[in-house]
């Protein structure tokens, strides 16, 4: 089994776990370059709420934008809109990453920002 797909299945078990708590989940997407944060409704039709390092607003004064500093904004960049949506309680879903670095900064950013995990 190569890395991908032993990422994948640990994200799909997780999700599995998360429908049954019917809260909006909190998903995250890291790639080399870019980190991405999606907001859904508990049975994952629709995304609420949306913040990524592509986004004017979050990459202003970054140097580089796959780091943890770029993290943390796009954490509270995804906290402040799903606040401004009225969701305050989401489960963190993070897509089989291991919680450390950047998936941990964008986690404890939202936190900060007021969303319950």
């Amino acid at each position: 089994m190569d890395k991908n797909k032993a990422r994948l299945r640990r994200a799909r078990s997780t999700r599995a776990r998360i429908r049954e708590l019917e809260v909006p989940r909190l998903s995250v997407l890291r790639t080399g370059q870019h980190l991405y944060a999606q907001v859904f409704t508990a049975d994952g039709s629709k995304v609420l709420a949306a913040a990524n390092t592509t986004q004017a607003d979050v990459r202003d004064g970054l140097k580089t934008l796959n780091n943890i500093e770029a993290a943390t904004k796009v954490g509270k960049a995804i906290a402040e809109k799903a606040k401004a949506a009225g969701i305050e309680k989401v489960a963190f879903d993070r897509s089989g990453y291991r919680y450390h670095g950047r998936v941990k900064a964008l986690a404890d950013a939202a936190r900060e920002g007021g969303l319950q995990f």
